[in-house]
């Protein structure tokens, strides 16, 4: 077996382009006028970005860490319609994010998107009845046209014999109701992708210094590229600042007088090892308006998730020791007690929502999006989920059409002109293509059902490209970890293809070591070696 080691140079490069030069970047971003300057690579940052490129406008996009780097990379990794906000009576909302889902999951990213199964406990003393429980899962349903199936009631021994993990003692019934999942750090890659085939000009770690003022108005920014040090600056016509939990800090450089626009709530989830297969996900209510969720992801089992104010800064955010205990105690409603071992423990994370400020607990708060204007004409947008990501990109390039003086209308395709669903890149069947990386091998070349379907599930049809470098160099096709699926070519993709800078970039966000708990000291001074050549 090649060890760590004797991980030898990369060989051909794959068909989809060279590998990104941050100089090259720097220079197209500073010496031209952008239509737009996005500031933020998250959910909202990547999505406005794709679709003002493909409207034919000019587009820049620049975040101060990774592209998902903070919060967009650390959700519940759900593409929902949202079963607890009928009980805060958004009905419209659901509806809306069970439209957005199902496109995701049928013609935007089939290979990134996945069913999953829900399965809702109903114990003796719980905070809703199992008439309620099987009235909402129904509607839930029909919001969705019935699309996953009709939303049911079924026994106790019939969820305990898919779920072994499943706590049985007073538990009156279990409601049934079909959703998706997905891995958000790999649909924000491939929206990066999407944005940047259409025209956009991208660049991570690159932080925001100060704004530019033209007349008064903002008219660009000043930036510094963490990598290495690098002072540039970016001219546009308009600036949208999608920072997510950081909008505030941005609209005070506009305006030193601005008001808090927003209020935060910290989301802390933990991941563990899996004792036992899982076929479906429960969501067990805590109170009237919390849920708990134990996810069966990425071959592991992902609990979550908290709900609480949080006014610290976000840079700061993390899973507490008090985060973890509180997560494992409200798991334990539903999940045995075998399954929820902190030795289990390989991962644990905390994000930060952003919520329309106003009176209330947060975990009563709308999630809506809102877009302003600042006192310099910067835009600045806050709030979502990644399920109607999609649905925020054209809220924002309606906003943008209906801006005073037609400032970009004139320059835009109308919205009604473009494609409703276009597909993000790699889009194919996975089952497809695992089939094909497992048959079509090249001589020599050898891949395990494991890879083949990691592969397949993270890239789609791009893993074809991933497959050639391994044929070009047989060692890059030895798992990077014993334990996981990911081979070393990946890491090589990473950095020649995704914009992977930091050794953090490839480990837990283009690949899953780290939630695996597989990021050896071992496996980082490789990964970090790769990415130096």
């Amino acid at each position: 077996m090649t060890t760590l080691q004797s991980v030898p140079e990369p060989g051909t490069r794959p068909a989809a382009g060279p590998r990104q030069d941050r100089a090259e970047t720097r220079d197209r971003l500073s010496s031209a006028t952008y239509d737009l300057l996005v500031i933020g690579g998250g959910i909202l940052g990547t999505s406005v970005a794709w679709h003002a490129a493909q409207s034919g406008l000019r587009v820049a996009m620049v975040d101060a860490g990774d592209f998902a780097g903070a919060t967009s990379s650390a959700s519940s990794k759900l593409v929902h319609g949202g079963l607890r906000y009928l009980q805060t009576g958004a009905v419209k909302l659901v509806a809306e994010n069970h439209h957005e889902r199902r496109v995701l999951a049928k013609d935007v990213a089939p290979h990134l998107v996945s069913p999953l199964t829900f399965y809702l406990p109903v114990y003796k003393g719980g905070p809703h009845g199992a008439a309620k429980l099987g009235a909402g899962v129904f509607a839930y349903s029909a919001l969705s046209a019935f699309g996953d199936g009709v939303g049911r009631v079924i026994s106790p021994a019939k969820a305990a014999a898919d779920n072994p993990a499943l706590r049985t003692e007073n538990l009156k019934a279990v409601a049934v109701f079909g959703d998706h999942q997905m891995n958000d750090s790999r649909v924000a890659v491939m929206t990066v992708r999407a944005a940047a085939e259409s025209g956009a000009i991208v660049l991570n770690h690159a932080k925001v210094q100060s704004l530019r003022f033209t007349h008064g108005r903002v008219s660009g920014a000043e930036l510094r590229d963490s990598v290495d040090g690098t002072e540039f600056g970016v001219d546009a016509r308009i600036v949208l600042n999608a920072t997510g939990p950081w909008v505030d800090h941005l609209r005070t450089m506009e305006d030193k007088g601005a008001a808090p626009s927003i209020r935060l709530s910290k989301g802390a989830h933990v991941v563990l090892k899996r004792k036992a297969p899982w076929k479906a996900a429960m969501s067990t209510p805590v109170d009237k308006y919390r849920i708990t969720f134990a996810l069966p992801w990425e071959d592991q089992l992902l609990l979550g998730t908290t709900d609480e104010a949080y006014e610290g800064d976000p840079a700061d955010v993390r899973a507490t020791d008090a985060d973890i205990d509180q997560i494992l105690e409200e798991a334990a409603f539903s999940v045995r007690d075998e399954h929820l071992s902190r030795d289990l423990i390989t991962y644990a994370y905390a994000g930060l929502r952003v919520l329309p400020g106003g009176p209330g607990g947060t975990e009563s708060a709308k999630r809506e999006t809102v877009v302003t204007e600042g006192r310099g004409g910067m835009l600045s947008v806050a709030g979502g989920k990644w399920t109607t990501y999609r649905h925020i990109g054209r809220t924002v390039m309606n906003k943008l059409a209906k801006l005073p003086g037609g400032a970009l209308a004139d320059d835009m395709e109308p919205l009604s002109q473009l494609p409703r669903r276009v597909p993000l890149p790699g889009i194919a069947n996975p089952n497809a293509v695992a089939h094909r990386l497992l048959m079509d091998r090249e001589p020599g070349v050898r891949m395990d059902p494991l890879t083949a379907r990691q592969l397949a599930t993270h890239y789609g049809s791009l893993s074809f490209e991933i497959a050639r470098l391994v044929a070009d160099d047989p060692a890059l096709g030895e798992r990077i970890h014993p334990d996981g699926p990911e081979i070393w070519a990946q890491v090589v993709y990473a950095r020649d293809h995704e914009w992977a800078e930091t050794v953090d970039d490839v480990l837990r966000r283009r690949t899953t070591l780290t939630v695996r708990g597989l990021d050896t000291e071992e496996v980082r001074a490789t990964v970090a070696d790769l990415l130096r050549r």
